[in-house]
């Protein structure tokens, strides 16, 4: 048997039914939202993958090329840039009067970042050893004067690092990795003589061994000179 709703009962019925209008509108609009914010996030991740493949592919060109360095036996390339201080420093300044230094020119591609941190903290540690062979370690990225200062605060670093903002220094040694929309430095490094020529290149640095390599090529060199 059939009642009839109440004036009560209709007007509770109407509620519900308003009520799963809205709430099935709610769930539309939502899916909507949801499939735009899914389509974005797509979009967003197709253009930063195809950015970092097209990254890695001039970078795969930039390192497979021969590396355009300096000869050994040559005189290095000079270069005048500013420390974290805005000081500027020249390649003749670092050598010094007679006796004049052994210069450990390396060039890193940015601050505070885990094996660049790592190569300047074992140059830290060996910085007896290497100043008792008459050697000044320099160096060398595309980071400002701040970074530079922040960095060497932060590890308390004794030797200078200096800013190629351009990168023109870097690439007279060979040692640039131009992206296009970035320049950085190639994790390279020179041992530059007391008499400016350029007696060792390290292309391929290993940080965690990097400055003992250094010593151990220093103290070679200097008992060849002296024998």
């Amino acid at each position: 048997m059939l009642y009839p709703l109440s004036y009560e009962g209709v007007v509770i019925c109407e509620s519900l039914f308003s009520h799963n209008i809205r709430l099935i509108l709610g769930i539309k609009n939502y899916l909507i939202i949801t499939h735009s914010k899914n389509l974005t996030i797509m979009l967003m991740k197709i253009i930063f993958y195809g950015a970092l493949l097209l990254i890695a592919f001039l970078g795969y060109r930039s390192f497979s090329a021969a590396p355009n360095t300096p000869k050994l036996g040559t005189k290095a390339p000079d270069f005048n840039l500013p420390d974290a201080t805005g000081e500027m420093v020249s390649l003749n300044s670092l050598q010094g009067s007679w006796p004049k230094n052994w210069i450990v020119l390396y060039f890193y591609p940015k601050d505070d970042t885990p094996g660049c941190t790592k190569e300047a903290c074992n140059f830290r540690d060996d910085m007896h050893k290497l100043e008792k062979l008459n050697a000044k370690v320099i160096g060398v990225s595309v980071d400002d004067s701040k970074s530079h200062a922040d960095f060497a605060k932060k590890y308390s670093l004794p030797f200078p690092l200096l800013t190629d903002a351009d990168g023109s220094v870097a690439k007279k040694y060979g040692a640039l990795t131009n992206l296009g929309v970035t320049k950085i430095a190639k994790r390279y490094t020179f041992l530059i003589g007391p008499d400016g020529v350029l007696r060792k290149t390290y292309l391929s640095v290993d940080t965690s061994k990097h400055s003992q390599q250094i010593i151990d090529d220093l103290v070679a060199l200097i008992e060849t000179k002296s024998s």
